[in-house]
């Protein structure tokens, strides 16, 4: 009798495991992948391309310039500048006028060389295909954009979220 109560609870516990096993579902289907969007005429034209590239070299020449400029007019300043100059009362300090323009030029060129990062990241961009793609949404810059700022990288509505 011991073993008859064995067999009826072996197969009672196969039958509650059978009631408590998942049933299988079916096999979600997977959602169609999405195409990209078509590059633009604009970013497969090598002639419109190759003015964007044309404009970003200059923009680069441009702040070297700029750069270069701003240390020579620190290094005249600097120069020019008597060791009797310096004040150590009330009036001098932040206000003084060399200060001031000291702190001009280190900004033009700190504001260039930032800016000539940008422009070698747009050359880079051009070089690997992936010009005119914006970075946040990857949707496709505007043409009217790209060439008012050339080294542009994501769309006007992303960029104002930036600041």
């Amino acid at each position: 009798m011991a073993t008859a109560k064995k067999a009826t609870s072996k197969a009672a516990a196969s039958k509650t495991a059978e009631k408590k096993a998942p049933a299988k579902k079916a096999a979600a289907k997977k959602p169609a992948a999405k195409k990209a969007p078509a590059k633009p005429d604009y970013l497969k034209d090598k002639k419109w391309l190759a003015a964007r590239r044309t404009d970003l070299d200059g923009e680069i020449e441009s702040r070297r310039n700029i750069i270069n400029a701003a240390t020579a007019d620190i290094t005249q300043l600097m120069t020019d500048r008597d060791a009797g100059d310096t004040q150590f009362d009330d009036e001098s300090g932040e206000g003084d006028p060399m200060v001031v323009e000291l702190d001009q030029l280190r900004s033009q060129i700190i504001s260039s060389r930032a800016a000539i990062e940008e422009i070698e990241e747009a050359i880079e961009r051009l070089e690997d295909g992936s010009y005119g793609i914006c970075k946040v949404s990857g949707d496709f810059i505007s043409k009217a954009r790209l060439e008012a700022i050339p080294e542009a990288s994501v769309c006007p509505e992303y960029k104002t979220q930036m600041f």
